[in-house]
């Protein structure tokens, strides 16, 4: 009497973990073949090349910027006269 009970509750869960394995391995060979992985390769391989020309094209812009600026400083001494010295912040730490 007492293994007919065990068994009645035993084998419904073995019964449910054969068939969720079963599932599962189902759905994994699926996956495997199916062409996820390959997509999601050639997904991420585009995000890396836009965000590495992104970089290239913020390093160009800096420099362009930093290029302008220098022109208008030199122009603006230019305009100031050869003897004007440049301006220096108070209390940059350069004192000697």
């Amino acid at each position: 009497m007492v293994l007919h009970g065990l068994m009645a509750k035993a084998v419904p869960a073995v019964v449910t973990g054969a068939v969720g394995v079963a599932a599962y391995e189902a759905v994994r060979k699926v996956a495997a073949k199916a062409p996820l992985r390959k997509a999601t390769v050639i997904v991420t391989a585009w995000g890396i090349r836009v965000a590495r020309e992104a970089e290239r094209k913020a390093g160009e812009s800096a420099e362009q910027a930093r290029l302008t600026v220098a022109d208008v400083m030199a122009e603006a001494r230019e305009r100031a006269g050869e003897d004007a010295s440049p301006l220096t912040v108070a209390g940059s730490g350069d004192d000697q």
